[in-house]
């Protein structure tokens, strides 16, 4: 028997991103859209690319009777996502892609995002959802809290070598460049093609990306004690994808059996031979991490390159992976697509 499924924000790209992957999805069936400023029109003609599904059309939020629903994705924004959220039905299941309820301090997030936490006993509830190392809390969790697709891959470079205690934590520098979908599909002057084709530029500089928190969270708990990395994301001209490149002190050798070691069992996450580096072209449409290694020509330092598709891996794939363990699923399901190429 499928589970029933909804899809708030459904006319946003990690929305139809979910579409898509839950149509080669066995088990899953979207009984409802919603698209605020979307509604009444068809998920086809807002996205013709999935066209040839048979879906419900778009409707608001308070249109859709969630009795008949298992699990809601909730690709909301900030802010609008917890004041939804709060209001769904207790026995509902959620995985909410946004940023409301990754942070487990109230403090925390009203730091990052400018305003107190409007559903604080619901943050207390959620679990952090990237997958691997979570994966035993998110069976059993009712709300699970999507990683930011920059979190996602920083972590993934850097949580094992803090586990096994093979780089110095104090120096730790992250460089991210980030394809332009991660900004979402709202219209902005500076993701114009005009302005943003041809060049690249860093933003947010200085300390002052959101998804820092979540860095120091989790760092900072694997560690025993604060972690603070220096990071700088920048937005490239591609559509989806992110490259993330960490800068360590420790051993080469010891950072690349470290690595292999911890994602030796994972299905979705492939450490490269030491030395091979990774592309976002190889991961692209994909749920699919590749993780490479390399030395330096200053002794005692290591370089780690993570490539995963932002709008997959980074969040709806992570997003179905999690709602996968959450309905007693087999946490692949729907998500082995090969990367698309060229």
């Amino acid at each position: 028997m499928s589970s029933k499924i909804a899809i708030l924000g459904a006319s946003g790209y990690t929305g139809a991103e979910l579409v898509r992957l839950i149509a080669t999805h066995p088990q899953m069936e979207i009984v409802a859209l919603s698209g605020e400023r979307k509604a009444g029109m068809a998920m086809g003609d807002v996205f013709p690319h999935l066209r040839h599904l048979d879906l419900p059309g778009l409707v608001k939020i308070e249109d859709i009777d969630f009795s008949g629903v298992d699990l809601a994705f909730c690709a909301l924004p900030h802010a609008t996502s917890q004041a939804v959220i709060k209001e769904l039905p207790r026995d509902l299941k959620i995985v909410d892609l946004s940023a409301d309820f990754r942070l487990r301090d109230p403090a925390e997030y009203e730091k990052w995002y400018g305003q107190p936490h409007a559903a604080v006993e619901m943050q207390k509830e959620a679990v952090y959802g990237l997958t691997e190392f979570y994966r035993d809390a998110i069976r059993s969790a009712r709300l699970v809290a999507g990683t930011g697709c920059n979190a996602a891959a920083g972590q993934y470079a850097i949580r094992p070598l803090i586990e096994a205690g093979v780089i110095d934590l104090d120096e730790i520098i992250l460089d991210l460049k980030n394809g332009v979908s991660g900004a979402g599909r709202s219209l902005k002057e500076n993701l114009l093609h005009a302005e943003l084709s041809g060049g690249a530029y860093p933003y947010s500089a200085g300390g002052k990306h959101r998804h820092l928190g979540e860095f120091d969270q989790e760092f900072s708990a694997l560690a025993g004690r604060p972690v603070l990395v220096q990071f700088t994301p920048h937005l490239a001209p591609f559509n989806r994808g992110i490259l993330a490149t960490a800068y360590v002190k420790g051993a080469p050798e010891a950072v690349h059996e470290a690595l292999a070691a911890r994602y030796a069992s994972e299905r979705f996450l492939e450490v490269l031979p030491f030395g091979a580096l990774p592309s976002t072209r190889s991961v692209g449409g994909s749920n699919f991490v590749h993780i490479g290694v390399s030395g330096d020509r200053i002794p005692g330092r290591a370089t780690v390159a993570v490539a995963l598709d932002n709008l997959c891996k980074g969040s709806s794939g992570q997003a179905m992976q999690n709602a996968n363990l959450m309905l007693g699923y087999d946490e692949t399901e729907g998500l082995m697509l090969a990367p698309v190429f060229p």
